[in-house]
């Protein structure tokens, strides 16, 4: 049995992405975090969320330009494309559970909005 190296967990990457301002609330931006695309959102005044930009569905990157909203008391973003719903705190899709994209760490510092890469 091979021993596992001792990895601090605590040590995280985090990519500055914009402040928070630049960002209206209750819509996404596009960033490239870790090097990928990534869909920020800011919902309401402070809450911020992060999950790939790339649909499943479609093939494009383009969740970031889907529109925010609340279904059954879950937050999500529906695509622009086919418009399916994906809950921005997981990733997870509300019409087919089967298909998720990943989510990201998001938070702000010093009113600016970070993403675990």
């Amino acid at each position: 049995m091979t021993a596992r190296p001792n990895i601090d967990m605590s040590l995280k990457h985090w990519t500055p992405i914009c402040p928070l301002d630049d960002i209206v609330p209750d819509s996404g931006v596009c960033a490239l975090a870790g090097g990928r695309q990534v869909a920020v959102f800011r919902v309401g005044a402070a809450q911020v969320f992060a999950i790939a930009n790339h649909d499943p569905f479609s093939k494009a990157n383009v969740l970031s330009r889907g529109i925010t909203g609340d279904i059954k008391g879950e937050l999500v973003v529906a695509s622009p494309v086919y418009k399916q719903h994906f809950r921005l705190a997981t990733g997870q899709c509300v019409e087919d559970e089967s298909v998720s994209v990943e989510s990201f760490a998001v938070r702000i510092r010093n009113g600016i909005v970070e993403v675990e890469a």
